[in-house]
């Protein structure tokens, strides 16, 4: 490895970074780091810290779980590769969709089509649904609802059921047949309704009137994350998905549930369909399936798609990657679900979730700039950061770098998007931890 002045000098400089623009990464070098252990991550000059990003909000188990490690380089030395186009396949993946199939049972899931990651996963669901109804001669639902603020990926197909313009207006014309209605998000809609349950039934009534307005018969399926997660922590009344799964299944729309964030654990349930007592059609998941030390991904698959396409001899799926169920991709999933269960993270996850939520709370009371706090499922929360409580008006990114800066020097890595400063920690996160990025924040905010 080169030394410490040549990364530092390169740094940005032969790459172009996600989620950026090239210029704003020359011009603020991104943070090198070089070194983790348990929930902590280290930067080239040493500087240790809690990692409250959790990666990107996939290293549910922490950086030092070695049943992961010792799997991945077992199964590197056995078989490092093979296809599982058709007619062939391997050992691992057998072993995980077998494993998959127990684990998402209570959610009504039967099958598995594995990925390369989340983006990957939600293209597959978006394209089987469309394939599910031309199967059973409903040629005209093609197109695809979804909410606003919602998340997910970066594919063409993601991109243009992603609820955020930033996604969107640079690559546009996207996928045609793609609508989207006001997310439950209590903070900011368009009702200015505060309450909500209240909202809950305005944002399903703005769906049942898009299904009326576009035609139930051309509308192919509804995704939604169960707990929006990108868009800023928007967890919905617990009224909500169970109308949204109604008003799907009577007018014959599929719904996919995105759990690439809410899937194993984070929550405080084993699903984000679970939380809400819903039983989708498809779970699009990735990330946390190997704790990030592998891109991996699979869209598990529900009773009445696996009914239309196994039982009809024409039922191609044309459709794949180089890496769907690749071995050491498996191996990692299997260890990984092995030891999620094992330590049974969703206790860890709601009690520290809590503490979370509870301590930003409290900053809220202590700081005016902090206009509002979501979370309460898990470890998932959120702080919107304004510059004017009556008006709502966001922080500019001038004000969310000082305080991001300054929580990173003071111990804790945070994640600001937009207004929205973001913790989605490791589910293993100690009390102390937790303590540790409350802190910082509190330093982060002092600052401002």
């Amino acid at each position: 490895m080169k030394d410490s002045n040549f990364l530092k000098e390169n740094n940005a400089r032969q790459m172009w970074h996600p989620m950026t623009s090239p210029q704003d990464s020359i011009e603020n070098p991104p943070k090198i780091i070089t070194d983790s252990s348990g929930v902590s991550i280290t930067d080239i000059d040493g500087h240790k810290v809690v990692d409250a990003v959790g990666g990107l909000w996939n290293v549910n188990l922490g950086y030092s779980c070695q049943p992961v490690k010792d799997a991945i380089a077992d199964q590197l030395n056995k078989l490092p590769y093979y296809s599982t186009f058709r007619g062939t396949t391997n050992d691992a993946v057998i072993e995980l969709s077998y494993e998959l199939q127990d684990f998402f049972a209570p959610d009504g899931m039967q099958r598995s089509f594995f990925t390369s990651g989340g983006s990957d996963s939600v293209e597959t669901a978006l394209r089987l649904a469309r394939q599910y109804h031309k199967l059973r001669g409903e040629t005209g639902r093609t197109k695809f609802l979804s909410l606003k603020k919602g998340y997910h990926g970066t594919h063409f197909g993601g991109a243009s059921v992603n609820g955020n313009a930033n996604f969107r207006t640079a690559y546009e014309p996207l996928l045609a047949g793609c609508f989207h209605i006001p997310a439950p998000y209590t903070y900011r809609n368009p009702f200015n309704e505060t309450d909500p349950e209240k909202l809950a039934h305005l944002c399903v009534a703005a769906l049942e009137d898009e299904i009326a307005f576009q035609g139930a018969n051309t509308i192919a399926a509804m995704i939604m994350e169960p707990i929006l997660g990108a868009g800023g922590v928007i967890p919905p009344h617990k009224s909500f998905a169970p109308m949204v799964q109604e008003i799907c299944n009577r007018n014959g729309i599929l719904l996919i549930t995105d759990e690439v964030i809410t899937g194993y654990g984070r929550t405080g349930a084993w699903s984000g369909a679970r939380l809400w007592g819903i039983q989708p059609d498809m779970i699009a998941t990735a990330k946390a399936i190997t704790n990030g030390y592998f891109p991996f991904g699979a869209l598990m698959i529900g009773e009445r798609m696996v009914e239309a396409f196994e039982d009809n001899p024409a039922a191609k799926i044309g459709h794949g990657y180089t890496y769907s169920g690749h071995p050491v991709g498996a191996a990692a999933a299997l260890a990984c679900l092995a030891e999620t269960k094992r330590l049974n993270v969703v206790d860890n996850a709601a009690a520290r979730g809590d503490q979370l939520f509870q301590g930003c709370k409290d900053l809220m009371a202590k700081y005016d700039i902090i206009g509002d706090v979501r979370g309460g499922h898990g470890l998932m929360t959120a702080i919107e950061v304004v510059s004017d409580r009556a008006t709502k008006k966001p922080i500019d990114g001038e004000t969310a770098a000082v305080i991001q800066e300054t929580a990173y020097q003071s111990g804790a890595m945070v994640r600001v998007s937009g207004p929205n400063i973001i913790l989605s920690p490791p589910l293993v996160l100690g009390e102390q931890d937790a303590a540790t990025i409350l802190s910082a924040l509190d330093a982060g905010f002092a600052a401002v």
